[in-house]
């Protein structure tokens, strides 16, 4: 059954209203560029292929974050194997706390507070292995709940946690490495890592 063109103009409207906020997830998964860009006109298309399957009842932006998020697992099953992802919770409370002291005590956790994140950001999501990027996106860039993400990830809540602790862990490597090559800490600080 063909849908009516009052019925596609409120499916239009509705996917329309969350475009930026898909264009945000997509590139907190894929990194900037052409890659997100794909990724968002993928999802888009997937989504008008199964028009016929929105319930307008339900959340459209759970909806389209989930088939962005299937559409670029898709695509990085063709491009890598999966990542094993270990569970070492003590180690890794362990390395953060140090990472943590270590930029408070050398002062880069202060200089990094005034400073634009942005590429940096985006150049380290990108650097992380999906598995972790993937959460960190739901939770810190889409604002899913813990449930919310285990449920579309098809994970357990307890696998998103540490999934988001590790994640955000690297981040922060990554971001106190830009620190360190931006010339922010000082060189005695640098040895002590």
């Amino acid at each position: 059954m063909t849908p009516s063109p009052e019925t596609l103009a409120a499916f239009e409207d509705v996917m329309l209203r969350y475009l930026p906020d898909v264009t945000r997830y997509a590139r907190s998964l894929a990194g900037p560029g052409a890659d997100a860009d794909d990724l968002v006109q993928e999802t888009y298309l997937d989504a008008w292929r199964g028009r016929g399957t929105f319930d307008a009842s339900r959340d459209a932006r759970k909806w389209l974050f989930a088939i962005c998020r299937h559409a670029f697992i898709k695509r990085y099953r063709k491009a890598h194997r999966e990542v094993a992802v270990g569970d070492t919770p003590e180690l890794e409370s362990y390395a953060t706390a140090v990472g943590h002291a270590a930029a408070v005590r050398d002062g880069s956790a202060a200089r990094l507070d005034g400073m634009d994140l942005g590429p940096a950001i985006n150049k380290a999501m990108a650097s992380i292995p999906a598995a972790f990027r993937e959460v960190v996106a739901l939770v810190d860039v889409g604002g899913s709940d813990y449930a919310d993400a285990a449920q579309a990830l098809g994970i357990p809540v307890g696998t998103v946690r540490s999934r988001l602790f590790r994640g955000r862990r690297l981040l922060q490597e990554q971001l106190l490495d830009y620190a360190r090559d931006a010339g922010f800490v000082a060189p005695q600080a640098q040895e002590i890592r």
